[in-house]
């Protein structure tokens, strides 16, 4: 946990884009160093910025209800963002500010080494999948490396959306299965092909 708290500190002096003249906290992530879960949503918003923790706001209370559905809380999860500050009004993350977040996240990656990343929303998804389109591969995972990559709806537009919601829901049942897969690999050799899909 060092390390990850090492980490915190740093994107807490961060001043690589104009973000951070803005900002009330930045919002580095939280949860367990060893967590076989991870969650990577897009930016924090008004409540995360004043608290300084990720999904603090009604997106993150459906989160929770989310894990809670498939036997999981948020303290057994990995919970943070592609960027680590607030754009102004909730905006979009611009490329510039993505890609100055971009060695925080790898880092942390690094750091927490999950078997399963969700991806909550396009901008997370387009790490790995940048020319996909999210209403298509929803719901799909694709083994990455040596993680498995599950593309999820962002809860934010799973609240305002019903048919996002019903979709959102239905993927999450599919995270138990693939953490137990992907548990039980991990002492198995590497598959050797990236990219490969599960399913």
């Amino acid at each position: 946990m060092e390390e990850l708290e090492r980490l915190a500190a740093e994107i807490a002096r961060c001043q690589k884009c104009p973000l951070a003249r803005g900002r009330t906290h930045t919002v580095p992530g939280e949860g367990p160093s060893n967590a076989r879960l991870m969650f990577i949503g897009e930016a924090p918003g008004f409540h995360e910025d004043r608290l300084g923790r990720p999904f603090v706001g009604p997106a993150g209370q459906f989160l929770e209800e989310l894990l809670r559905s498939v036997g999981l809380s948020r303290d057994q999860v990995y919970i943070c963002n592609v960027i680590k500050c607030r754009p102004p009004n909730n905006r979009d993350p611009l490329p510039e500010e993505i890609e100055a977040c971009r060695p925080y996240l790898d880092r942390q990656i690094e750091l927490v080494q999950p078997r399963v990343i969700a991806t909550l929303g396009r901008f997370s998804m387009a790490r790995y999948l940048p020319n996909a389109s999210i209403s298509q591969i929803h719901g799909r995972p694709r083994r990455i490396g040596d993680v498995v990559v599950l593309p999820l709806f962002h809860p934010a537009a799973a609240l305002h959306q019903p048919r996002f919601r019903e979709a959102i829901e239905q993927d999450f049942l599919k995270i138990p299965d693939l953490l137990r897969e992907a548990t039980s690999e991990e002492d198995r050799p590497e598959p050797g092909a990236e990219q490969l899909s599960l399913f």
